[in-house]
């Protein structure tokens, strides 16, 4: 279903037109999706494209060798759970390397992939950390001291999206079985996500006043939806954008998110003076809330994912 309520919103001008702003406003509202087109990203992303199905296509073994676990948390994976459903996807998370500290990275032996790899990663850190204060703009509140994200707690990942599933049978009974989407329906706990998706389609948000829609490709420009931080910031007037992805059926899908996120340290909470209304969320720190994002990912808890809803005052 196309809904006009899903702007592409240019990202040179969009600043000093009200037309556009008015657009973002509304979708931020509603759903949470918008599209930018004039990112200046093209030609790293489409670096990044042939290095993401150049990954997809090696061995098994090969990918298997950089899996992730729950005390090695970036790498390959195969069998995430969503919603306590296992997702019809295979992925690649990375970070920026640790300077100092324990580095958590997995690098297939091919160096070009991880220089194109932390290459896209830092321009998606300066057009995220621009695209925040347009969203803030658009809540037309030039005065108030506002928080940013941090390029270094944010992550990447290389989303393939196959026909079939990906386990042999024997690695399939030992967990759980398949659901009904390529990725169930959930939100981003961060600030914002980048997304790149190929023309294949099958993103869907869940719209206020149109039920699913279709997030439709469009060619050159990066899909943006809002996470869970940036609800609870404005206080429940922008949305966190609820999304799932429909199974392929004939022809595989490749995306790329980048996940922006507060700092290591931030407590979130509604901004002072961003809304005319009574805080709507109790404050809770950033560090807890996206551990309890990661947990579910590796084994079914018995309940869903921990929400925003937990921390709303009652």
């Amino acid at each position: 279903m196309k809904i006009s309520n899903v702007p592409t919103i240019d990202f040179q001008t969009a600043k000093t037109d009200p037309s556009q702003l008015k657009l973002l406003d509304s979708a931020c509202r509603d759903h949470g999706f918008f599209l930018l087109k004039n990112h200046g990203m093209q030609s790293i992303i489409n670096d990044m494209w042939q290095s993401s199905e150049w990954f997809f296509q090696q061995p098994r073994k090969d990918k298997l060798a950089i899996t992730r676990t729950e005390s090695i948390p970036l790498g390959y994976y195969d069998r995430e759970l969503t919603k306590q459903k296992r997702d019809l996807k295979e992925v690649f998370d990375y970070m920026l390397p640790k300077v100092g500290g324990e580095d958590f990275n997995q690098w297939p032996e091919d160096r070009d992939f991880k220089n194109v790899m932390l290459h896209f990663f830092q321009e998606a850190s300066t057009v995220a950390a621009q695209t925040l204060d347009l969203l803030f703009y658009a809540l037309n509140n030039d005065q108030i001291k506002l928080p940013v994200g941090e390029s270094k707690t944010s992550n990447a990942r290389l989303n393939f999206y196959p026909v079939s599933d990906p386990l042999d049978l024997s690695d399939q009974a030992k967990v759980s079985e398949l659901g009904d989407m390529a990725l169930h329906h959930h939100t981003d706990p961060g600030i914002l996500t980048l997304l790149l998706q190929d023309m294949t389609g099958g993103l869907q948000a869940k719209s206020k006043e149109f039920g699913w829609i279709d997030i439709e490709p469009e060619e050159d420009t990066i899909v943006v939806n809002l996470g869970d931080a940036m609800q609870v910031w404005s206080n429940d007037q922008y949305v966190a954008a609820i999304h799932r992805v429909l199974k392929r059926t004939n022809n595989s899908r490749y995306s790329t998110p980048y996940f922006y996120n507060p700092e290591g340290n931030a407590v979130l909470k509604p901004i002072e003076g961003l809304s005319s209304e009574s805080d709507l969320y109790k404050s809770f720190t950033w560090k807890e809330y996206i551990q309890g994002r990661v947990n579910d990912n590796y084994e079914d808890l018995g309940e869903d994912d921990i929400q925003i809803e937990r921390f709303r005052v009652s």
